[in-house]
């Protein structure tokens, strides 16, 4: 895994105060990739952490990537599409969801996919991957995968949001296409844009919220918060909560 270099922390903190709704908790989750057990881990600290403070509502985003490079991406699937998790759940689509979704339609989508994870969520559910890993037996994978997906992991798939947006902050899997108004954003940049989204200066509409690019921890800048802390090799999977202007984090 090649993680992004980033600055030490203490020179990314903004300045400016941005809030979220009053007496509401978010967890903002990142890519999680096939790793049920930090999944199930993060939720039992999000549990314990509903008990501590005030607040009316609490909900979840997560910010996409569910599935790929990890051991279980269908036991991840299952345990969001069932909401199974401590506060209401609010899915976004991440650029492999995006490539699953395409491969369903089109076979010769393996080619690329397999490359970047799609062999262990092939496994996942159940599908014989032998000649896919030769690129061979294209076809064949996806009558299995079609036969074998849950109709409730393909219904969470397909309802999975580009984007939210909340407060003074905007959620979405990989980034915003600077200069471009956050409502304008398009599917492709929501979904894969890197270089130049990270290495922007300025500032957004509102603070971005992403995951997508790996970093060693939360990198926090004045424009953009990135939490893909590469989970399915690190093992820390990183959620970042917001309340009022307060900002933390719980890790796995």
């Amino acid at each position: 895994m090649i993680f992004r270099l980033r600055k030490p922390s203490s020179e990314l903190t903004p300045k400016a105060a941005a809030t979220v709704p009053a007496r509401m908790r978010v967890y903002v989750v990142g890519d999680i990739h096939g790793r049920l057990d930090l999944l199930d881990s993060l939720a039992d600290k999000v549990r314990e952490d509903l008990r501590q403070g005030q607040f009316d509502e609490a909900v979840a985003i997560f910010l996409g990537d569910y599935i790929d490079r990890g051991p279980n991406s269908a036991g991840v699937t299952e345990r969001l599409a069932a909401g199974d998790f401590p506060a209401s759940i609010i899915a976004l689509r991440g650029n492999h969801e995006a490539t699953l979704l395409s491969f369903l339609d089109d076979e010769r989508v393996l080619g690329d996919w397999r490359r970047y994870g799609g062999l262990e969520t092939l496994v996942s559910y159940g599908v014989d991957v032998k000649a896919a890993m030769r690129g061979q037996g294209y076809e064949a994978a996806l009558a299995s995968l079609r036969r074998n997906l849950p109709p409730r992991h393909l219904a969470f798939f397909e309802q999975t949001r580009l984007s939210w947006s909340l407060g003074d902050y905007f959620f979405c899997h990989a980034g915003v296409r600077p200069g471009v108004p956050l409502a304008r954003q398009n599917e492709q940049d929501l979904l894969w844009i890197r270089d130049e989204f990270n290495f922007y200066p300025g500032p957004f509409e509102k603070i971005v919220v992403h995951g997508h690019t790996p970093v060693q921890q939360a990198e926090v800048l004045p424009n953009r918060i990135g939490i893909d802390t590469g989970a399915y090799a690190t093992g820390l999977l990183t959620c970042l909560v917001l309340e009022g202007e307060d900002r933390r984090f719980i890790t796995t």
